[in-house]
């Protein structure tokens, strides 16, 4: 900690030093002109601090534990010119649990540990409360043509991984990433080697990263164990977006986990625009696959993640309308009744049409999911307001096979307002979401599988301040 915290505070006092030398004409004359040497790229870099508070607060029907937990933190981030064409990044994040519910006790009447409040801090250590730092990134870019390629700690998005920035910090990587846009195509993609999963302070290897999070049960109904038993080298990921068309486009990727998985998914969307009208309909599909590669991540099939020879399949569809300050969109997805679909939500969220925040389908087969969302922007006071309301028919909780976490059939209402600041408080953004799940299906009496799932109210109120 004490390392991390000494290199920020040098990077942050060096570089508010730096900005007291010169006056804005300088530093304009010195942007445009004087980056062809060493020196100038780094003493004329630019420098962002983040402080983000982040509450959220767990209801449970009945007697069950309710939760709460507020935490604060503040981070920086350097990024320098361009120099002979590379270019140097480092950023780091602090944090800590300003006030919680004990999340190291579990429910007395169902011995279930708490689930969403924990993913604020550290999930591997509860109890840490004000030890919690982590040096997100570290890179080095060069830039081309038409593209560039990054080497170290970074941040990605893709659609399976991806920040998940839904707690205090995001999902974090470390590898060799790329991307190039051509005249009729974007590339992206690279090779990974190590996670730094969200709600952790820690680096993992991408084996030692999955089983991080709850693992759930196995197909045969016992307590999975794959955590520190998954062997892979890393993960080769490939994407290709062609938008060329302006009424279709299409997004195909590929993710080869070594030893574990590959998963193939693509995305098509035709857009139709209403001639004289400001309106605008999309008709958008996607298409999942996935199979285990070797050994699903170890030659013992209690310890791996997918079993040998698995596969598992995804389609889901979105009809949507835009207007001027209204999005509308009715979305279906379905995982066929095969083999669960899985992936580790220790990587991101997962990109369906009918996700919406604080639960997933990941885990399941044969589950249909229905989500109707709006969202309506107020342009003029930086206002917007979004609601979705969607239906989740899942296999019964006592079907692993085909239910890996035990999640039961549900209702879900999401109600989530945003708002930026435009004036003296210019780059403060304020978000509150609020949660409800509604049990829709059979739990047979067994409250572990309520608690944190149905029948419960989430509500998040988020504050950040850049500069």
């Amino acid at each position: 900690m004490k390392a991390l915290c000494l290199l920020l505070s040098f990077i942050f006092v060096s570089l508010l030093s730096v900005s007291q030398e010169v006056g804005l004409s300088d530093t304009n004359r010195v942007l445009k002109n004087d980056t062809t040497t060493f020196y100038s790229a780094f003493k004329y870099g630019k420098i962002n601090t983040h402080f983000r508070s982040f509450f959220m607060s767990t209801i449970n029907a009945g007697n069950l534990s309710d939760y709460v937990a507020q935490a604060v933190g503040g981070g920086v981030r350097f990024e320098s010119l361009t120099y002979k064409n590379f270019q140097f990044g480092v950023g780091g994040f602090y944090f800590f649990n300003l006030g919680s519910s004990n999340l190291t006790q579990l429910d007395p009447a169902t011995n279930q540990s708490n689930r969403y409040e924990i993913g604020l801090f550290d999930v591997e250590d509860p109890s840490n409360k004000k030890d919690l730092y982590r040096l997100e990134e570290l890179y080095l870019n060069y830039h081309f043509k038409q593209g560039k390629v990054r080497f170290g700690k970074q941040f990605v998005h893709t659609p399976f991984i991806n920040l998940q920035d839904g707690r205090m910090r995001p999902t974090g990587v470390e590898g060799l990433w790329m991307d190039f846009t051509s005249r009729k195509f974007t590339f992206e993609g690279g090779y990974l080697y190590k996670i730094s999963p969200r709600g952790t302070t820690s680096w993992y290897s991408v084996g030692e990263s999955i089983g991080i999070y709850p693992m759930g049960n196995t197909e045969l109904g016992l307590k999975s164990n794959y955590a520190s038993n998954i062997h892979s080298d890393g993960i080769a990921v490939f994407g290709v977006t062609n938008k060329t068309n302006k009424h279709f486009h299409i997004n195909a990727w590929n993710y080869l986990v070594l030893n574990v998985m590959n998963l193939v998914f693509v995305q098509n969307d035709y857009f139709l625009n209403v001639k004289d009208t400001l309106k605008q309909y999309t008709f958008s599909s996607q298409l999942a696959f996935e199979n285990a590669h070797n050994q699903g991540g170890n030659t013992d099939s209690k310890l791996s993640y997918m079993s040998k020879g698995s596969k598992a399949f995804s389609f889901g569809f979105r009809l949507q309308r835009v207007t001027r300050n209204w999005t509308t969109s009715i979305n279906y997805n379905h995982i066929v009744n095969e083999h669960r679909f899985v992936f580790p939500r220790e990587w991101g969220r997962e990109p369906f049409f009918t996700f919406q925040p604080r639960e997933r389908n990941e885990g399941t087969a044969n589950s249909h999911a229905f989500l109707i969302k709006t969202e309506h922007t107020f342009p003029k006071r930086q206002f917007i307001f979004a609601s979705g309301l969607g239906f989740y028919k899942m296999p019964s909780v006592l079907d692993s096979y085909r239910n890996k976490y035990g999640l039961p059939s549900y209702f879900q209402c999401n109600i989530d307002l945003k708002y930026k600041c435009n004036t003296i408080l210019k780059g403060l953004d304020i978000n509150l979401l609020m949660v409800a799940k509604l049990l829709n299906g059979s739990t047979f009496g067994n409250l572990k599988y309520e608690i944190n799932k149905v029948n419960m109210f989430n509500v998040n109120l988020v504050l950040n301040y850049h500069f």
